[in-house]
């Protein structure tokens, strides 16, 4: 549970409640907004669920949130109590659990159920800010996006294909099937035909694929079938399927690549720049230590 629940929230940048309990001894002040011990003590119940992080690592993950509230604030955006249930419920279903086994797991540890919803709400708050401010500011240079590419290109994704699938319609335990099929199969034109030997198969057309639009290991096997040849059966959640090669070119299609390394670069600058826009509101921010 500990590690599923540190995977869960690894990256997610949270915040505390603005609310301080009665009788609470206010331990830091973050633009007169106070971090109180009880809230303190209350993160680093919920930090331990994910592995770990102390009093220290608490308190400063508490003042980066009243933060990250304030700027969300400052731009005008509101978080609706439905968009909190609907985070919680997304915690739930990524445990494999129901939202009451999750409440219970919570209560169980200690960890006040208003604890975890103030953070999804700042989760949800920050994630808006870093899209409606940071995002508009990251851009990715095509120039640099080609060169990454390029150096991508080898032997494997270099080809465009049309493909028909096969499918052994069932569990894994059609694989002996589907091997007889394979040996016998002789090209395309000729895959629904021989499917009727058997029973459940199912000839699909894939249409075309660039090699960059498959995995790796299947764009790997591919590579070295010729036309008319046929992958080795591969075991998916509805039977045992093959691709049948109808046509295969070179074809050193940059597209899905770039496509990629848009995707993988904006992430890593993103989140370069949200870090970024933290530490600068931090900086401008009024902290005193009670």
């Amino acid at each position: 549970m500990v590690r599923n629940f540190g995977a869960l929230f690894l990256g997610l940048v949270m915040a505390v409640s603005l609310a301080a309990p009665a009788l609470a001894a206010v331990k830091v002040t973050v633009n007169g907004t106070p971090i109180t011990d009880v809230q303190i003590a209350q993160r680093v119940k919920l930090l331990a669920l994910e592995g770990g992080g102390g009093t220290k690592g608490a308190t400063e993950q508490l003042i980066n949130e009243v933060i990250q509230v304030d700027e969300a604030k400052r731009v005008g955006i509101v978080i609706s109590e439905s968009q909190i249930d609907g985070a919680f419920l997304t915690v739930a279903r990524n445990l494999k659990m129901s939202e009451a086994n999750l409440k219970k797991v919570l209560t169980q540890q200690g960890v006040n159920m208003q604890t975890l919803r103030d953070r999804l709400k700042a989760s949800l708050a920050w994630q808006a800010v870093v899209g409606q401010v940071v995002n508009q500011n990251v851009q990715v240079s095509d120039s640099e996006l080609d060169a990454k590419a390029a150096g991508k290109v080898n032997a494997a994704n270099s080809y465009d294909y049309i493909l028909k699938e096969v499918l052994f319609i069932g569990g894994g335990g059609r694989s002996g099937q589907a091997n007889s099929y394979r040996a016998a199969f002789k090209g395309c034109d000729s895959a629904v035909q021989l499917s009727t030997k058997y029973t459940d198969v199912a000839v699909t057309d894939v249409g075309r694929r660039h090699a960059t639009q498959l995995p790796d290991a299947l764009a790997k096997e591919l590579a070295g079938i010729n036309v008319g040849g046929i992958t080795k059966p591969r075991v998916v959640s509805n039977g045992v399927s093959m691709l049948a090669v109808c046509s295969k070119s070179e074809a050193r299609d940059l597209t899905f690549i770039k496509d990629t390394i848009r995707q993988e670069a904006g992430n890593d600058q993103l989140k370069t720049a949200a870090d970024k826009y933290l530490k600068d509101l931090r900086a401008k921010a009024r902290i005193s230590y009670n």
